[in-house]
């Protein structure tokens, strides 16, 4: 692997899993007051955005991290929805 590809993947895994401490948070305390669901809708479509720019381009490195964001904001706004005071 060079090292190109090998740094995609690095800046992709890192910002991919960014999401993973809030999802643990708002599992663990079962309270979404604090998290804005507008800014996972905008995450989620720029991540959306990013995996077609990168099958455009036959990136794996882009389609494959920004995939998993993409299932990451799917979560967090499933969780929002559910958690959230009615």
């Amino acid at each position: 692997m060079d090292n190109t590809l090998l740094i995609g993947f690095a800046a992709g895994v890192l910002t991919a899993i960014s999401t993973i401490p809030q999802i643990i948070k708002l599992i663990r305390d079962k309270k979404a007051q604090d998290v804005s669901p507008v800014m996972y809708f905008v995450l989620l479509a720029g991540n959306a955005l990013w995996c077609y720019y990168g099958l455009l381009l036959d990136e794996l490195p882009i389609i494959v991290t920004n995939a998993f964001s993409v299932v990451c904001d799917m979560l967090m706004i499933i969780l929002n929805y559910r958690y959230s005071k009615k």
